[in-house]
């Protein structure tokens, strides 16, 4: 045994396993960013400090998806929506300012994810449930895996002979070319087999490099039964990652595109 000579007297000691408090940087703090929607009225959207899945970020194709559909309010009115991979959720609250029959907007089930969904919904007052024992409010968040059971998204359909979403909005998901095939199947299990019923598909290239197989996704589309239109290309003033490599002209534009079957 050491003797008291042997010790630390003042209660100090060096562990050689552990990093100083200030090893590591900080954790990004949760933000907040805004949207102006064209009647003047702004959302605000909190939005996670980091996540892996690119959450914690407000992207163009939301935006601009946003406003398509501002400018083309009948789209969904009055009809159901469900948006995938929805980030901080931006089309889903501008669908439930539209009149919005039931909106489910999903990511990946992450807590933070889906708590933060769940707070941006409560921001927007009169989209969410209004207190305990209410009905189920206009807009309600998910967590949900693309390819997964649509079982537990379906069930927030507000018709019990509701087979399938009367609208769907993906907004810049392409960039995740391994997923491509659960994401056309999520699409096949989750979109009304109706002549109206549509899939919004709104995405930039932000790896230029990479955009033919950005546009694969619309080849499996075709293969699975739908057909694919072009009905929007508008370029942002800037680009949304500055040090980024590639093309800027590409890596400024949203493209987008309605999906529909083929009935």
């Amino acid at each position: 045994m050491a003797n008291d000579s042997d010790s630390d007297s003042d209660g100090e000691t060096l562990d050689l396993f552990t990093e100083p408090s200030d090893y590591y940087p900080p954790s990004p703090k949760p933000t907040t960013q805004t949207h102006a929607l064209l009647t003047g009225q702004v959302l605000t959207l909190g939005l996670v400090g980091h996540n892996p899945l690119w959450g914690h970020h407000l992207w163009n194709a939301g935006r601009l998806i946003s406003t398509y559909l501002e400018e083309n309010p009948s789209l969904v009115a009055d009809r159901t929506v469900l948006e995938l991979g929805a980030g901080a959720g931006l089309p889903s609250l501008v669908c439930g300012v539209l009149g919005a029959r039931r909106v489910v907007v999903t990511d990946y089930p992450d807590a933070e994810l889906v708590q933060n969904l769940r707070a941006n919904i409560a921001r927007c007052e009169g989209l969410g449930r209004e207190g305990e024992g209410e009905e189920e409010g206009r807009v309600v968040a998910e967590g949900y895996c693309w390819g997964a059971d649509p079982e537990p998204l379906l069930s927030h359909l507000p018709l019990s002979g509701d087979k399938g979403f009367e609208v769907l909005i993906l907004a810049d998901l392409l960039f995740n070319h391994s997923e491509h095939g659960k994401l056309v199947a999520t699409v096949q299990q989750t979109l009304a087999k109706t002549r109206d019923a549509k899939a919004l598909v709104f995405f930039t290239p932000y790896r230029p490099w990479l955009y033919e197989k950005d546009m694969a996704f619309f080849d499996l589309v075709k293969e699975a039964g739908f057909t694919v239109e072009k009905v929007l290309e508008e370029k942002m003033d800037k680009v949304m990652f500055e040090d980024d490599p590639g093309d800027e002209e590409l890596r400024r534009t949203v493209f987008g595109f309605v999906v529909k079957w083929r009935l």
